[in-house]
């Protein structure tokens, strides 16, 4: 039973929400991908090429994932989203874990895909 003058107090717990609607061609192929998150500054729908969307299933112990991304995304900007995700998951691990040696071999990786693509590139231009 609590003391006289002692008061419980509850902190009601933020909720964020972020939705994806994805337009689907007749081969059920991305056509359009718009979202909106609860926390972004600007309000109401926006769109983007591409999504990738990891989850942790616990039952399983593996990671669910999906993919999408419309047609008109070109090749450079695919190989550029992916190692931007890539380097983000660098500096989650590091601030996750403390693991500075994962986080290092990502950083690593993606410097040698950035020099891959710049030469690539050169080659085509």
């Amino acid at each position: 039973m609590p003391k006289e003058g002692f008061q419980i107090k509850f902190q009601k717990m933020k909720k964020s929400e972020i939705k994806f609607q994805v337009e689907l061609d007749a081969n059920n192929l991305p056509k359009s991908i718009l979202w909106d998150a609860s926390d972004k500054e600007a309000e109401g729908l926006e769109s983007s090429k591409s999504i990738s969307l990891n989850v942790w299933d616990n039952l399983n112990h593996s990671t669910l994932r999906i993919d999408l991304w419309t047609e008109d995304m070109s090749v450079a900007e695919m190989k550029r989203f992916y190692i931007d995700i890539i380097g983000g998951m660098a500096q989650t691990i590091l601030n996750s874990t403390g693991d500075e040696y994962m986080a290092e071999e990502m950083k690593d990786l993606c410097d040698r895909m950035v020099k891959h693509v710049n030469e690539e590139n050169k080659k085509n231009s």
